[in-house]
């Protein structure tokens, strides 16, 4: 199993568990409800990837595992529910990770079709916030994506890292933790002193 993989599975997990939490607060659903909005949370940016790059069958349909992370992580968060609730910040930090996770793995399959790298930083990008988009316009809240706050940017930044260390370093496994890092670093730093990007009009 490589480092690759497990990031997608870990990743997978975090953002099922994010999305249940989060349709849980929002919809008040119930386990069909929230395991739903959990796996479009976790599932919809990778499928959207893979729609653009035309990569078939989409990666939950090709291995079961993905689907199966998906599952657990939305076990998981009715199992630690109390604890993620009462303490947001966790929920925040459990976020963070599944984003630089998500971004690293989209831009590394988009490289693996062949595409111009800053077209993979995109598609890296889009596996990482699109699952929240959707998740945020099914209970009817402004994606974050939208909110005055450091976020696709971070995702961005650490993207095009990645392919610059694709380029010039022969540590793989290296620079996929760098990179993610860098995705947590910001968010982490930019969320802490209220940073945010000039409006594109005052």
């Amino acid at each position: 199993m490589t480092l690759q993989y497990i990031f997608e599975l870990t990743g997978t997990a975090l953002f099922a568990a994010s999305g249940a939490l989060v349709a849980n607060d929002k919809s008040n659903a119930d386990w069909f409800g929230v395991t739903f909005l959990g796996l479009i949370t976790c599932l919809g940016g990778g499928s959207f990837r893979d729609i653009l790059l035309g990569a078939y069958p989409l990666a939950w349909i090709k291995d079961i595992s993905v689907l199966i992370a998906g599952f657990t992580g939305i076990i998981l968060a009715a199992l630690f529910y109390n604890a993620l609730k009462r303490y947001r910040k966790n929920l925040f930090i459990v976020e963070t990770f599944a984003l630089g996770m998500f971004t690293i793995i989209g831009t590394q399959k988009a490289l693996d079709f062949g595409v111009h790298p800053l077209i993979a930083a995109v598609m890296g990008m889009f596996s990482a916030v699109m699952g929240g988009v959707l998740r945020d316009v099914l209970t009817n809240e402004i994606p974050v994506l939208f909110k005055k706050e450091i976020y696709a940017t971070a995702c961005v930044a650490g993207a095009l890292l990645y392919v610059l260390l694709v380029r010039t370093s022969s540590f793989p496994q290296l620079n996929l933790i760098l990179s993610a890092l860098l995705i947590v670093f910001i968010r982490f730093i930019s969320v802490r002193y209220k940073l945010s990007l000039p409006k594109f009009r005052n």
